[in-house]
């Protein structure tokens, strides 16, 4: 079963990652590094376009990510 995409489309998921990495001072690619490690699948160009939100994010990209930036789905889905 294939896994459910998020669309980007009122909530701005990749602008707000973006601006939670940059107030963490984490580079895109240290927080790939950091996803890998924890055993999620991204590369830094899936990232960027997720940031840019050219590319839907996956629900288990969204919690690593969340977890990786140790912050909230509120922060990320406002």
């Amino acid at each position: 079963m294939t896994e459910q995409k998020i669309k980007q489309d009122e909530i701005h998921i990749g602008q707000n990652i973006r601006r939670i990495r940059k107030q963490k001072k984490i580079g895109q690619t240290e927080l790939v590094q950091i996803l890998q490690l924890n055993g999620v699948i991204m590369t830094r160009e899936t990232l960027a376009k997720i940031e840019r939100e050219i590319q839907h994010i996956r629900g288990s990209q969204l919690k690593a990510i969340k977890d990786a930036l140790a912050t909230t789905y509120d922060e990320l889905l406002k």
